[in-house]
């Protein structure tokens, strides 16, 4: 994940002018028009489907055999 030190850090190496994080967002937010993104928690290849069935068919199966 990118955090503003390491896009302050990138920008630094590449041009030799250090930023404040608070320079590196406004860089960001007003010049290249870019937002604030969180990843999301759960994969994307997520198959739900297969987990339930995972759960109610296999789960019990695996546990059974303690």
């Amino acid at each position: 994940m990118w955090t503003l030190e390491r896009v302050g850090v990138v920008v630094e190496r590449v041009t030799g002018v250090s930023l404040s994080r608070a320079s590196v967002w406004r860089l960001l937010k007003d010049r290249l028009g870019w937002s604030l993104q969180r990843p999301e928690r759960r994969a994307v290849e997520r198959d739900e489907p297969e987990i339930t069935r995972w759960i109610t068919h296999e789960w019990p199966r695996i546990k059974r055999g303690r």
